[in-house]
């Protein structure tokens, strides 16, 4: 591997700028190639974000010689067939959240990482952020007793049309996938490991989730309750409480710069708040692990390991069976 990480990013959506964007703010990393299916919309991209090369077909960016990670920015349907793709071409992979479709999706992409000794993430940024990591480690402290509930929400008003990505089933919509990932990733990031979730939705006229609300039982007895909608700006806040008092990720929790820890005593009460900046749009922070697993010579992130990616990729299956959310990567998978 060179000095730098040289990375490859397959597709050319709007997450895929902001992710390119972000590799300038990410020490010791390049945008050494880009792919579309369109090869005008590769060179495009390409100089527009300073890629060195760009390729019209996937193929040709997994057989790219001089690639050591991609990162897949397509939508969710397409995560399982691309991820395999650049795998067999001997590339690691950052795959976009929601991971895959679901867990047998997950499982396949995982079993050929761990054959071929290549590294895999799933792209949960929100874990690697500044004021994330101060709020684990505050959690984790004791600061605020033992930590045994958590509120989280994320939501806002999609007044998109039904053919758009979000709404669209044939493209993996629904505010569950989209939206729900977050609280259901942050719930377990603070709480362990999910042993249990009910959930109920409400279905939108294109056949997926606008709305759903879980809650989730947590195998050292912790409870978390957890909300995304797609009809609703909600508080998009996360709170972890313990005996002692609470830390709470404020609005858009999942890149917030601001945390605040309350603690409570009698009729005393204290808080305090801690600003941590992110490097600019937040992206560069997974980034930078990324290139530390890859020069360590990992194959998984602490932070993001694989059994928690194919755990929670079982509870997404076990909310969507509960709601009646099916997709075509299901009868796929039988």
């Amino acid at each position: 591997m060179s000095q730098a990480i040289r990375w490859g990013i397959l597709g050319t959506g709007k997450i895929a700028k902001a992710f390119a964007s972000a590799l300038k703010d990410t020490p010791g990393a390049e945008l050494a190639a880009v792919a579309s299916r369109s090869a005008d919309s590769a060179a495009a991209f390409a100089a527009e974000f300073g890629a060195a090369r760009s390729h019209a077909s996937y193929q040709a960016l997994a057989d790219d010689a001089d690639i050591d990670v991609v990162y897949i920015a397509t939508p969710h349907p397409m995560h399982h067939d691309n991820a395999m793709l650049c795998l067999r071409g001997g590339k690691g992979v950052l795959v976009e959240k929601s991971f895959t479709m679901n867990r047998p999706q997950a499982e396949e992409i995982i079993a050929l990482a761990r054959q071929k000794k290549l590294f895999v993430m799933e792209a949960m940024w929100t874990r690697f952020m500044p004021a994330v990591q101060e709020a684990k480690r505050i959690v984790d402290s004791g600061e605020i007793g033992r930590a045994v509930q958590v509120n989280a929400d994320f939501g806002f008003a999609a007044d998109f049309a039904p053919e758009h990505r979000v709404l669209n089933p044939e493209l993996g919509g629904g505010a569950l996938l989209d939206l729900g990932i977050y609280p259901l990733s942050m719930a377990a990031f603070f709480l362990g490991a999910v042993e249990s979730v009910q959930a109920q939705a409400q279905m939108g006229p294109t056949g997926v989730d606008v709305q759903t609300a879980f809650s989730l039982r947590h195998e050292g007895g912790g409870l978390s309750a957890c909300s995304c909608s797609l009809l609703a700006r909600t508080p998009t806040e996360l709170t972890i409480s313990g005996s002692k008092g609470f830390v709470r990720l404020h609005d858009r929790f999942h890149n917030t710069e601001e945390i605040s820890v309350t603690l409570v005593s009698g009729a005393a009460r204290s808080s305090r708040s801690i600003v941590l900046p992110r490097s600019g749009n937040g992206y560069a922070h997974e980034a930078i692990e990324v290139g530390r697993c890859l020069r360590a010579g990992l194959i998984e992130s602490p932070i993001m390991p694989h059994a928690e990616t194919l755990a929670l990729m079982g509870v997404l299956d076990t909310i969507r069976e509960q709601i009646g959310l099916r997709y075509g990567a299901d009868r796929n998978d039988g």
